[in-house]
């Protein structure tokens, strides 16, 4: 399983079309926001570049992971590779743990990269905060991760891109990736992972602690996407 998972990872950090939509597309859009913000604050009085700096970060691994996962999971189906997989000692279990971690991995230049700018921008953080503030977020790519899994064998492999796009773009929307989620909201936003996964940041702020709820709720949604993952992947194989 080691194997696959250093394969795996191997084959999303040569591809063009993630360096360029998951790494340098959020980076870009981080410096877009701060740019129109001019130095301001959002909703809450929090500091543009702080807020942003989380948004666009997870913007960019729940990207990575998501379309990533889904998308070369499909192609695997369509092309006959995990047919063939399932003729090897691998067992099935170890073929889903090793996209979810191989996809967890490949976050982590997607969340540096802005984090970097966002340094160079003058957020300031402590060396703890940072270090807590990255491991989070990078924690946190994990139920993603599943998700893109489920989908990649809930969808039929030509219609996996459209379907991923528009899910990815409507917890993006709802999740306070574009904006803060307004009080209004706040009790529909709860039941969004993207909205939770963002507030998995609050700790940074003076006087805020890690949000436990958050944690919870992320916990749940990590045990449902692999459930759907690990049901979705017996029935496809009863299929084939």
């Amino acid at each position: 399983m080691t194997t696959l998972i250093k394969l795996e990872i191997l084959r999303t950090l040569r591809n063009k079309r993630y360096v360029l939509f998951t790494v340098l597309y959020p980076a870009l859009l981080y410096v877009f926001f701060i740019s129109a913000y001019n130095g301001g604050t959002v909703a809450g009085g929090v500091s543009a570049k702080s807020y942003f700096m989380v948004s666009m970060a997870t913007f960019g691994a729940v990207g990575a992971v998501l379309t990533g996962s889904a998308q070369r999971i499909s192609l695997e189906r369509k092309s006959g590779w995990v047919r063939q997989l399932r003729l090897t000692a691998l067992p099935g279990r170890a073929y889903t743990v090793a996209k979810i971690a191989a996809c967890a991995v490949t976050t982590l230049p997607a969340i540096l990269v802005v984090f970097a700018i966002g340094a160079i921008e003058g957020v300031s953080l402590g060396a703890g905060q940072w270090l807590g503030l990255g491991l989070a977020l990078w924690l946190g790519s994990f139920v993603f991760a599943a998700l893109g899994v489920a989908l990649g064998y809930a969808a039929q492999p030509d219609a996996v891109q459209p379907i991923v796009m528009i899910v990815y773009m409507l917890m993006a929307l709802f999740g306070g990736t574009w904006f803060p989620v307004g009080d209004s909201l706040k009790k529909f936003a709860q039941f969004n992972p993207v909205y939770l996964y963002n507030q998995l940041a609050t700790f940074v702020r003076p006087g805020q602690s890690l949000d436990l709820a958050a944690v919870a709720g992320l916990g749940g949604f990590l045990v449902v996407f692999v459930g759907a993952a690990a049901y979705l992947y017996r029935k496809d194989t009863r299929q084939a």
